[in-house]
């Protein structure tokens, strides 16, 4: 208790908190809005369960790696190496071609997260009922629980490897990265029924909300070959398009009013 009581009197471990909050919540984002668009597929009975353990799912996977920060940390040593170079800008590599089990990580989970958007889009765009274990209508509901589970699982694991290396870049008090976490986790929990409640009401925002996920899953396999982009982009752009949709959402919800008066 005294070592809590001296970290957190000195103001550039509160500024680190801070900091490393906010940036946990806003990446929990893109972990927010899959686990919303997934538990949504399932009976209205069994949403918010599946909400409530994919979002516990993400805290336990976030603490597991915080106690292995030496072994997360070397899953950025390069354990591919293709040999070649990509295309020269500015006498730099434009992508790498060393890959290590981070980049690995990440490559996957975009290709998962971009082929998982482009069938919801399709489904969303085609709605041609499928023999999927997304199909509600089935007795067996509980293997699209299982089904939506799994798929949550995989994520979070994504998900969880880039918040975690983030924070240890940020900070290096195991302190500050763990109150951090639960302050994020506590942030989604909250935000979690909200959420999915609202995408759930507004088709056009659940089709915003894929192309969300389509980006972030470019952005996470370009990560992967070493190409970093702004993460401050990506939620600019995200934030930019929801304000667009909002104001549609209202303009719409007036012209409603007036042809109902």
């Amino acid at each position: 208790m005294a070592s809590l009581q001296a970290l957190f009197s000195d103001p550039t471990a509160w500024a680190a908190l801070f900091a490393l909050v906010v940036m946990e919540v806003v990446l929990g984002i893109d972990n927010l809005i899959f686990i919303s668009i997934l538990s949504n597929k399932l009976p209205e009975s069994q949403r918010a369960r599946a909400r409530r353990i994919g979002i516990g799912l993400a805290l336990v996977m976030r603490l597991a790696l915080l106690s292995m920060i030496a072994w997360l940390v070397g899953l950025t040593a390069p354990v591919i190496d293709l040999g070649w170079t990509g295309p020269l800008v500015d006498g730099k590599p434009s992508f790498e071609t060393q890959f290590s089990w981070r980049d690995l990580i990440l490559v996957a989970g975009g290709l998962f997260l971009i082929w998982k958007a482009t069938k919801e889009i399709h489904h969303h765009i085609d709605p041609v009922p499928d023999e999927g274990v997304f199909d509600t209508k089935k007795p067996a509901a509980s293997i699209g629980f299982s089904a939506v589970i799994v798929q949550i699982i995989l994520l979070d694991m994504v998900f969880s490897v880039d918040s975690i290396l983030t924070a240890v870049g940020m900070t290096d008090n195991l302190a500050v990265m763990v109150i951090a976490v639960l302050v994020a986790v506590g942030v989604m929990l909250v935000a979690a029924d909200p959420l999915a409640n609202f995408i759930n009401r507004n088709p056009t925002v659940v089709m915003l909300a894929l192309g969300f996920l389509l980006m972030i899953g470019a952005v996470l396999i370009a990560d992967g070959f070493g190409v970093h982009v702004p993460k401050g982009y990506i939620y600019a752009a995200m934030a930019f398009s929801t304000l667009v949709e909002v104001l549609n959402m209202l303009s719409r919800r007036s012209k409603k009013r007036q042809a109902g008066g």
